[in-house]
Order: structure tokens, then sequence, then C-alpha cells
């Protein structure tokens, strides 16, 4: 199984998936800029290794290592290798494009594998892939085979009643530089991360649920940090709710159609 996006989702169903016994392999840029590192196995491109939710990911820098550890089943494989180098390097029975670009429209993903999943927003079932799975709240989890995801709600769900304003977003492109890390606490307006001449500012206080690692890429308007204002570190890691309910409904999707004859 081939997973695209290293993030909160796509590490989830990687993690589903490598659980219910299948090698999985997870392919992103060399230097991914997810905040939600806690929730996610993104670090092993930095590290070599990441440990989520008791499952371990290896870092495979070739196609020789990324069969090795397949081959072996003991952890999932993660690899910044070009994406035609990955599907050259293996036997995919499925692909699931967990990468979550939101406002980019997917690229078709059918006839990469002999099952293309797509994850949320602008996929179409028929069009860019064969089954398209629900990330909204309101329809999390729903298994598409016809029609298409529901659009772009536009506002995240309130944690502790506060929305959005929980998360900064990169005023321009650069290098984030910070010393801070995920589930650490902090202040209300405390200096957090540097990109260029801007300094990034906790928007309230609580404990950094989202920070994207110093040394990644952004470009103007990602994401870069998030703060839960509940104040408790514990919630910053692990599984999610929305990402384990989307991968639990993959791997029932992922299961149905293989059963089929």
């Amino acid at each position: 199984m081939l997973v695209l996006g290293a993030g909160d989702m796509g590490s989830a169903v990687a993690h589903a998936l490598h659980a219910a016994g299948r090698p999985v392999a997870i392919q992103d840029d060399p230097a991914p800029a997810h905040p939600r590192r806690g929730m996610a196995f993104a670090d092993a491109l930095w590290d070599g290794c990441a440990t989520l939710a008791g499952t371990l990911a290896r870092r495979a820098d070739d196609a020789q290592a990324l069969g090795a550890i397949l081959a072996a089943r003991e952890a999932i494989a993660i690899t910044a290798l070009p994406l035609e180098s990955v599907l050259a390097a293996g036997s995919w029975a499925a692909l699931v494009d967990a990468r979550m670009r939101k406002r980019a429209t997917p690229p078709d993903r059918r006839g990469l594998a002999p099952l293309a999943i797509g994850l949320g927003v602008g996929f179409v079932p028929g069009g860019n892939c064969d089954i398209a799975i629900e990330t909204s709240w309101e329809a999390l989890g729903r298994v598409l085979r016809s029609g298409e995801a529901l659009p772009l709600r536009g506002e995240p769900r309130a944690i502790a009643g506060v929305g959005r304003e929980r998360a900064v977003y990169a005023p321009e492109g650069g290098i984030v530089r910070t010393t801070h890390r995920i589930g650490d606490a902090v202040a209300a307006g405390e200096p957090v991360m540097e990109l260029g001449p801007h300094v990034l500012r906790a928007p309230l206080a609580g404990c950094l649920r989202g920070l994207v690692r110093g040394g990644a890429a952004v470009q103007a308007g990602a994401k870069v940090l998030e703060v839960d204002p509940r104040g408790d570190p514990a919630l910053c890691f692990g599984l999610g709710e929305r990402p384990r309910r989307v991968a639990e409904a993959v791997r029932e999707a992922l299961a149905e159609a293989i059963a089929r004859p």
C-alpha cells in the first residue's frame, strides 16, 4: 500500500493499514512542512525514524532500502524518493492520496495502482480517483464511489470554543526558524517562530499542537503553528480523532474492494 503525504491524515492511514498487517510506504517531500508533527510520521524524513501511537516508521533513501523495510513488515517505510521511482520500486495494490492540498485540484491518480483512493476536497470518483473518502466533519469517513467530495468548508472545527484564531499562517514564503517543540506550553503573545523578518507569536495560551519544523521551507499562507487552548500536552501527540476515523474508513474501503471478485 502506498500513501502520499506524511501529515496527520496520511500517517493515520498508514498506521491503520500497517496494523491490519499490510506492507505500507509513505511518500512525501524531503523536508516536509507539516505542522502537527506529534500526530504524524513526518519527522522520520528528517531524523531517519519516528514513532506514532506505538508504530515505527523508517526512512528509505533508495529503492533497495524501501523494499527491505516493506518485506520485513516491522515498520512503515517512508521515503522522499520521487513518486515515479516509488511506483517503479514495488507492486502497489492501492494508492491513497492523503496530501490534503485543499485549494489545489488533485491530479488524476487512477491507473497508478489497481485502486486509487483520494482523501477530501477535490476528489471525484471516476474523475481523478476510484474511491473518495470525506474528510469534512459533517460527513467524516463517508466512502464515495460516485459524486464528489464536499467542497472546502472554510473554517476549522473549534477546540474549546476556539476556531481559526488558534493558528498562525506564514506572512511570506521562506525558511522557518524555531527552537520550540511540539507540546511546549506557551503564553499568549510569546515569540515562537521566525520567518524572514517576521517574529510569529502564540495567538493564545496553551500547548503547541502544530509547529512546522525549524529548517523547513513554507509558502505564504501556509499554517505554521497552532495552539491547543486546553493546555494538555498529551493532546498534541498520537492519532487525532479526525485522522483516525478517516483512516478506518480507508481500511474498510480497501478490505471491501479487495474482497470483491
